[in-house]
C-alpha cells in the first residue's frame, strides 16, 4: 500500500512544493521511503530518500527540482529488499523519456520480471514492480510509431498493452517527457485514484492522488474516480482526454476502508468516515443483546483508525467513550512496521494507558483489525496493567486469514493469526475475556452505499476470494516465498 500524487501545473517553481504538500497528506501510506521527480521541458530531475518525506527534503533539494510536471510516491514495502533502489518514481529514456510511479502489486511480477530479462532482454534493477510496469508500458510505447496517430491514442494503445501483460491491483500515474502527464486504474480499480483539478481554461492545472486529502489544504477540485480499466491523458496543451480501455468490472479493495485511508477521504464516491461510523454501528447490534451479561463500562478504541467506529458503537450501546489509550502521533503506523519485534516495541512507545479511564472497569477494546495478533495482545496487557476488571475486544473488520498479493503487507499465511486459529484459541492468546468479529457481509454493508461507485469489493484477505482470476495457490505460495526471503534479506543479524 502506498501513495502516489502527480500534477500538471502552471509555475515550474511551485510544482516541487505541490508534490511535498502532496505526499505530506499521504504520509500515512507508508513510511519506508519516498520520492519526487520533476519535469522541465529539458530532463527529469529526481530526489529519492528512505523514511519521510519531512526528513528527505529540504530547500536545496526542492530549488532543483524545476519544472511544472510532477509525481510523487510514499513507498510502504510488499515487495522488493526495502532500499533505496525500490523507492519511486522510475523512469527510463526511450521512447520520448517517460517516468511513473504506482500504488499496488503485479500478482504475477516474478514471471513477467523473468520473461522481461529472458525473452526482451530489458534489464531489471530493483524489486519495485513499477519498474516492471514502465518496461512494458515504454515497449508498448514504442511500437505505436504511426505518424498519422496522435499521442493520446499512443498511450492508451501502450495501456491496452499493459492490461495484457500486468496482472493484479495497480494505479499508476506518469510523465511522457514533451507530450504530458497521465494515469490509469487496473481493469478491476482494486487500489484508489482521484483525479482532480485547480483553476480552469488553458491556466487549468490537473493531479492525480490515491486520496483526496490534500484537495482542501491545496485548492483543488474533485473531478472523479479514476475508473478500473480507464486511461486519462493531459497532452501539453493542456486538454484532457480519457478512454475507457478495459471493461469495468470495479472491485476497490475493502482494507483502504478499514484501516489504510484518512477518515477523511471520499474513495469511489464512499466516505471512508461514514463507512467506519456504520462499522461500529452494525457491530453494536450484535453486542446489544449481550450487554446485560457482560456489563460494559466504557469503550475504548485502537487509536486512531478505530475511533471512528468506537465512538458509533459506543453511542449506539449507550455506554460511555473514552479515549483511554493516548497515541504519540511521532510513531508510525505499527501495521506498516517492517519486522515483528519492531512492531511490538512500537506499541508501547506508541500507546500510553489513562488509568483513571480504565481501573476496576469492564473494558471493550474497538480495534480496527486484528492481523498478526501482536498489537491486539500488546494493548490488552497494557490495559490489565493499568487496572482494568475485564477486557473485551471488538474487531471492526473480519478475521484476516488469507495473504493480499494487491498491495497490503499481509504476506504468509504463518503470520496471519486467524488463519491457523478459531475464535476462541485468538481470544486466549491475545489475553481477551470476550473476542467478537465483524461479518464480511457487514463489513461489505458497513462501507457500500446508493452512492458507491462500486458494487463489489475485494475481501480477499477476509473471505480467500479474489477478484482477479489468476490468484491460484501457486501464486500464493510463490508470493510467500518471495517474501521470506525478502524479510531475510532485510533482517539485520543479531551478535
Amino acid at each position: 500500500m502506498c501513495g502516489i500524487f502527480s500534477i500538471y501545473g502552471k509555475e515550474q517553481s511551485t510544482v516541487a512544493q505541490d508534490v511535498y504538500d502532496g505526499l505530506i497528506s499521504l504520509q500515512h501510506r507508508g513510511h519506508d521511503a519516498c520520492g519526487i521527480l520533476t519535469y522541465d521541458e529539458h530532463s527529469f530531475h529526481l530526489k529519492k530518500g528512505i523514511g519521510f518525506v519531512r526528513d528527505n527534503f529540504h530547500a536545496g533539494t526542492m530549488r532543483r527540482l524545476t519544472g511544472n510536471l510532477g509525481i510523487g510516491h510514499i513507498r510502504y514495502a510488499t515487495v522488493g529488499k526495502g532500499g533505496l533502489e525500490d523507492a519511486q518514481p522510475f523512469y527510463v529514456h526511450h521512447p520520448y523519456g517517460i517516468a511513473m510511479a504506482h500504488n499496488g502489486n503485479l500478482s504475477n511480477f516474478l514471471e513477467l520480471k523473468k520473461e522481461l530479462v529472458e525473452k526482451d532482454l530489458w534489464q531489471v534493477n530493483s524489486g519495485c514492480d513499477v519498474e516492471v510496469i514502465l518496461a512494458v508500458f515504454a515497449q508498448e510505447l514504442a511500437k505505436q510509431n504511426s505518424k498519422t496517430s496522435k499521442m493520446p491514442e499512443k498511450v492508451f494503445a501502450a495501456v491496452q498493452g499493459v492490461y495484457k501483460r500486468c496482472k493484479g491491483a495497480y494505479s499508476v500515474t506518469g510523465i511522457i517527457a514533451g507530450y504530458g502527464l497521465f494515469g490509469f486504474r487496473d481493469p478491476y480499480g482494486i487500489r484508489p485514484m482521484i483525479f482532480g483539478k485547480r483553476g480552469s481554461g488553458k491556466q487549468a492545472e490537473y493531479a492525480f492522488t490515491s486520496e483526496s486529502v490534500m484537495f482542501n489544504m491545496m485548492g483543488l477540485e474533485y473531478v472523479k474516480d479514476v475508473g478500473a480499466g480507464e486511461c486519462i491523458f493531459i497532452d501539453s496543451k493542456r486538454v484532457v482526454h480519457t478512454k475507457q480501455i478495459a471493461s469495468a468490472k470495479l472491485h476497490p479493495c475493502i482494507f483502504e476502508y478499514v484501516y489504510f485511508s484518512r477518515p477523511d477521504s471520499l474513495e469511489n464516491n464512499i466516505s471512508v468516515y461514514k463507512a467506519r461510523l456504520r462499522m461500529g454501528e452494525i457491530l453494536a447490534k450484535r453486542i446489544k443483546p449481550l450487554q446485560a451479561k457482560l456489563k460494559i463500562d466504557v469503550v475504548i478504541p485502537a487509536p486512531s483508525t478505530s475511533n471512528t467506529a468506537a465512538l458509533a458503537l459506543a453511542h449506539d450501546l449507550g455506554v460511555k467513550y473514552r479515549e483511554g489509550l493516548v497515541k504519540n502521533n511521532f510513531i508510525g503506523r505499527t501495521f506498516i512496521m517492517p519486522g515483528q519485534a519492531k512492531r511490538v516495541k512500537s506499541v508501547k512507545y506508541k500507546l500510553n494507558p489513562q488509568p483513571l479511564e480504565i481501573k476496576r472497569k469492564n473494558v471493550l477494546l474497538v480495534d480496527d483489525s486484528i492481523v498478526r495478533g501482536t498489537t491486539a495482545k500488546e494493548i490488552v496487557q497494557m490495559l490489565r496493567a493499568a487496572g482494568a476488571k475485564k477486557v473485551y475486544v471488538a474487531s471492526a473488520s473480519s478475521p484476516v486469514v488469507s495473504p493480499c498479493l494487491y498491495g497490503v503487507d499481509i504476506p504468509t499465511r504463518q503470520e496471519l493469526i486467524a488463519n491457523h486459529k478459531d475464535n476462541e484459541s485468538i481470544r486466549k492468546y491475545i489475553g481477551a475475556d470476550w473476542l467478537i468479529y465483524q461479518t464480511i457481509e457487514d463489513m461489505v454493508k458497513a462501507v457500500n452505499t446508493e452512492k458507491s461507485l462500486a458494487q463489489k469489493f475485494c475481501t480477499g484477505c477476509f473471505s480467500k476470494k479474489y477478484p482477479t482470476a489468476d490468484i491460484t495457490e501457486q501464486v500464493i505460495a510463490a508470493n510467500e516465498k518471495m517474501r521470506l526471503e525478502d524479510k531475510a534479506a532485510c533482517t539485520p543479524i543479531n551478535k
